[in-house]
């Protein structure tokens, strides 16, 4: 396995890679399911061994697919799935891990996160994780699409300082969690993780990422990617359902852009000069 990937901590100090696999869309189309099988398997032995998933993506199917792509490496991983807000009740959330660990055909997730906020109590939801780590069915949690505000009431919830994450809309065309959200992380030590990290390839049709991708004779992907994993405390989860596309977005996590092609984007996407609603896709 390739081990120069960097990597970020979580607030216990475990690490984790700065590059991992996401699996939205994925295994929702039999024609696809071996390509993705494959993808899924070369990412994990080129190092992206933090893969996301949830119960929403295909209404289980992905963590299905999954629960096949992992056979003979689920202790090489670091997995982590997401629970509805419709789920995150107290009994909810329990009965909602039981039936992601039985379609990832594993018994613990690393990581288990709200996938977004719902009318459920915070308090009830962190009470329902906590068990859950007692228990031995995760080993740590968060949270999914929480701006600011809504952080700042999960950590005076009782138990909600041990947060672990906060999975975010976040790249080079969605700057605005720069403003407050991510310097509120990093002062907890709390890493962000960023969905999306080329916008669902929407990014501007010609921009300055054009110009250093052809000067670097890249794609315009990987210097996207590139310009997220140079952010501090900050993981990415692109997802890539064929082997070329992993191995590019795996040397794409090798690129350091340097300070003029970090203007120049700057000038373009610019950063954020005041608060922004947190943006989800």
């Amino acid at each position: 396995m390739t081990s120069d990937i960097a990597s970020v901590s979580l607030p216990g100090g475990e690490r984790i890679p700065a590059l991992g696999q996401g699996t939205w869309e994925m295994g929702e189309q039999r024609s696809r399911r071996a390509a993705e099988i494959d993808a899924l398997r070369c990412g994990v032995e080129l190092g992206m061994t933090l893969i996301d998933t949830a119960e929403m993506y295909g209404d289980g199917a992905t963590e299905s697919l999954l629960g096949e792509a992992l056979a003979g490496l689920r202790d090489k991983v670091f997995l982590v799935s997401k629970v509805y807000p419709h789920n995150a009740s107290r009994r909810g959330v329990i009965a909602a891990c039981e039936q992601s660990l039985k379609r990832l055909k594993t018994d613990r997730l690393d990581l288990y996160l709200l996938h977004w906020r719902g009318s459920v109590p915070l308090a009830e939801t962190v009470d329902a994780f906590e068990a859950l780590r007692r228990a031995g069915k995760i080993r740590h949690w968060g949270v999914s699409n929480f701006d600011t505000d809504d952080m700042e009431e999960l950590v005076a919830t009782a138990g909600g300082d041990a947060c672990a994450t906060n999975q975010i809309l976040y790249n080079v065309a969605r700057r605005g969690p720069e403003f407050d959200l991510l310097p509120w992380l990093a002062a907890r030590g709390m890493p962000a993780m960023a969905y999306s990290p080329v916008d669902h390839a929407r990014l501007p049709k010609r921009s300055p990422l054009d110009d250093i991708a052809d000067a670097r004779g890249v794609s315009v992907f990987q210097i996207a990617l590139a310009w997220v994993l140079g952010k501090p405390g900050v993981c990415a989860i692109p997802k890539a359902a064929r082997v070329e596309h992993v191995r590019d977005n795996q040397l794409a996590s090798q690129l350091r852009l340097e300070a003029g092609e970090l203007a120049a984007l700057d000038a373009y996407f610019k950063p954020p000069r005041g608060k922004r609603p947190l943006e989800m896709l």
